[in-house]
């Protein structure tokens, strides 16, 4: 058995309203702007739908609530079309942060140390939020003041891309630090 397809699509938000599809009485009165953006007045729906197919355009309900309601004579596909650029434009803006977590012991060898340092710039510059954890094992949480002060020296080499969010902080057997990116005016310019 086949299935039937709906090829219409939902995307979540009414479209406005175009030519006949306003549901206003022919005789209402609607504010009318041109495609130039200049008032023509107060017209029935009926004559403002005939002005806009004299101009090879379209009749749009801009604003219902207002009274009259607002009409704007343009192109329905490139309004759409640019409604749809400036929502894409919108959330691509948005940015919500993750937090990445950087596992490390507190007797790390240099090189490791090194990894681990280059993974956590790795995720700052991707504007991520960077959590540190140094776990202890047994006896180990007796030298946290090490772990602390591998947690400071990590901090101190990121400063100047980062800021301490949560300053080291004991958690049962772990130590946790929370780095958050740098707001810089370069980031804030684009």
């Amino acid at each position: 058995m086949q299935e039937k397809f709906n090829n219409n699509r939902q995307t979540g938000k009414e479209l406005p309203k175009i030519n006949e599809r306003i549901t206003q009485s022919p005789k209402d009165l609607v504010r009318v702007i041109d495609s130039e953006g200049e008032q023509l007045g107060l017209l029935s729906s009926e004559k403002a739908i005939e002005q806009a197919k004299k101009e090879g355009l379209d009749l749009v309900l801009i604003s219902d609530k207002s009274d009259p309601p607002v009409c704007r004579i343009i192109d329905y596909g490139k309004y759409k079309f640019d409604q749809e650029k400036k929502a894409k434009d919108i959330k691509k803006k948005q940015h919500s942060a993750v937090i990445k977590e950087v596992k490390m012991r507190y007797k790390i060898e240099e090189h490791l140390n090194q990894v681990k340092f280059n993974q956590a710039v790795r995720f700052l510059k991707g504007g991520d939020k960077v959590k540190v954890t140094i776990n202890f094992r047994g006896r180990e949480i007796q030298h946290s003041n090490l772990a602390i002060d591998l947690l400071n020296k990590l901090a101190n080499d990121l400063k100047d891309i980062t800021e301490i969010q949560q300053p080291p902080l004991k958690e049962g057997k772990n130590m946790i630090m929370l780095l958050m990116p740098k707001k810089n005016d370069n980031q804030n310019k684009k």
